[in-house]
């Protein structure tokens, strides 16, 4: 079931180009788009974090949010990706106004 306590995964950002080779997401990947993996072996998002922040640096800024995974989380090859919320953040700031 689900956990009815907030929980957190620390990972590490994967390089686009290597995410986006044949082997992982085959051409899939954009720019705008992170791919990262759980720093500990098996470690993974799972169902229901979808929309969930991907947080990075001492201060605890957004960097994106999860947006899918494979259907196997733990797959090494399908690795977990959010949405930059760099690249979006002229909209992101547009729009709170």
């Amino acid at each position: 079931g689900l956990s009815a306590t907030l929980q957190e995964l620390e990972v590490t950002v994967m390089d686009a180009r290597m995410c986006n080779n044949s082997r992982f997401w085959h051409g899939e990947i954009t720019p705008t788009m992170i791919c990262f993996q759980g720093r500990h072996k098996g470690s993974a998002p799972s169902k229901g974090d979808s929309g969930g922040p991907l947080v990075c640096g001492g201060r605890a800024a957004v960097a994106g949010v999860l947006s899918f995974t494979s259907r196997d989380p733990t797959d090494p090859f399908k690795p977990p990706v959010a949405s930059s919320a760099v690249k979006h953040k002229k909209w992101i700031r547009k729009t709170l106004r």
